[in-house]
């Protein structure tokens, strides 16, 4: 069986171009703030790789980044994401798809909501190892003392990205 092509379109950000690879399916399987599709390639998991080719748009997709983008934080929620890990990691992707923009949790609280508390580590390796930023928020996850941590593209990406949420969500309240 061949691999299935994988769509690629740009989306500009406040804070550089967002790549976004989707599989034939819809589901996102890549994400991230680069202009190299082949940077995120090593990202997925190697039986939902495939050759690449560059779309101006991936419809649903890129109107719900970009309706995120433009205050809309609920927009990426149900968007549709492939990619594989272990179970716990699996769990924690899942988990994080749930913390709420503008409300930022610990690693310690994220381990805690993926049902293992005590694997911190773990649960930031999982974030390491998310392959589909932003839709998969794993920029909403702080260290204890309340520090931006790490973040596969950069802090100020990370800076941005929870400066923005929390923006949107003081003005709602």
């Amino acid at each position: 069986m061949s691999p299935t092509t994988l769509d690629f379109s740009l989306i500009d950000t406040a804070v550089g171009p967002l790549s976004l690879l989707a599989g034939a399916d819809g589901g996102v399987r890549a994400a991230g703030f680069t202009t190299d599709p082949a940077e995120l390639l090593p990202l997925i998991h190697p039986e939902l790789r495939g050759p690449v080719r560059q779309r101006a748009d991936l419809g649903v997709l890129t109107a719900a980044v970009r309706s995120y983008l433009a205050g809309e934080l609920t927009a990426i929620d149900d968007l549709p994401v492939d990619q594989r890990g272990g179970a716990f990691v699996s769990t924690a992707w899942s988990v994080l798809r749930d913390v709420k923009p503008g409300d930022p949790v610990t690693y310690t609280g994220f381990a805690a909501l993926a049902g293992r508390p005590r694997a911190v580590r773990a649960a930031a390796g999982a974030c390491a190892s998310n392959a589909v930023a932003l839709i998969v928020p794993c920029h909403r996850v702080l260290r204890s003392d309340g520090t931006l941590g790490g973040y596969r593209w950069g802090l100020p990406v990370k800076k941005w990205l929870l400066q923005h949420e929390r923006q949107v969500t003081d003005r709602g309240r």
